[in-house]
């Protein structure tokens, strides 16, 4: 009988132990973060200051869930990058299942949100509430990257509290590895541009 996990319950450790999941340092690896990144129309960095002032306000009335960070930050910004129009499409609640070689089990969850792109995979987004950090959403996104039907290409990702973005990269292979960004925070003055940029950026990578 298969054995079915929630993603929400795996650790980092599970996915090595697994997997052989691997954490890449060099810098090289993960420049898509930083290297030719497009520029911003002065109305597209007016609405996203507007995001980070409705962001600040909302600190002011705790508690901040899930719901709230994906409704006053993140559909905003996937919003203001038009991520809502062709070639784009968002879905969210994507369920995913990840088979575990070798073991009768399987990893189930639900990614919070993804945009497609001709029906590819290209970027994977896992919100957390406010009070979270970052690093409370690592294992769960990056169950959901493995699971990724193009394992040819690699896989992006980026998880966010509203406060904190991070984005992640993931190349397949028989021993996966993955590499981070730096932390953006949107109480940074012009971070969350950096986050716009990037997003744009990723999207544009996935091979069609």
């Amino acid at each position: 009988m298969v054995q079915a996990i929630k993603s929400n319950e795996i650790t980092l450790r599970y996915l090595i132990d697994r997997f052989d999941l691997q954490l890449v340092e060099d810098e090289t690896f993960f420049s898509e973060w930083q290297t030719d990144l497009p520029g911003l129309s002065l109305s597209d960095k007016k609405l996203l200051d507007k995001v980070r002032s409705g962001f600040l306000n909302l600190l002011n009335y705790p508690p901040m869930l899930e719901d709230s960070v994906r409704m006053a930050v993140l559909d905003p910004i996937l919003f203001i990058g038009d991520f809502y129009l062709a070639p784009f499409h968002v879905r969210s609640e994507k369920a995913i299942e990840l088979m575990i070689e070798d073991e009768d089990r399987i990893i189930q969850g639900k990614i919070d949100t993804l945009i497609l792109k001709n029906k590819l995979w290209v970027m994977v987004i896992e919100a957390k509430r406010a009070s979270f950090s970052v690093e409370e959403g690592l294992a769960q996104i990056l169950s959901y990257m493995l699971a990724s039907p193009q394992s040819e290409s690699p896989t992006f990702g980026m998880i966010t509290t509203g406060g904190s973005f991070i984005f992640l990269k993931l190349v397949h292979g028989t021993t996966p590895q993955y590499s981070t960004s730096k932390l953006f925070g949107t109480r940074n003055p012009g971070d969350l541009y950096d986050v716009l940029k990037i997003l744009k950026h990723l999207t544009q990578q996935t091979i069609l």
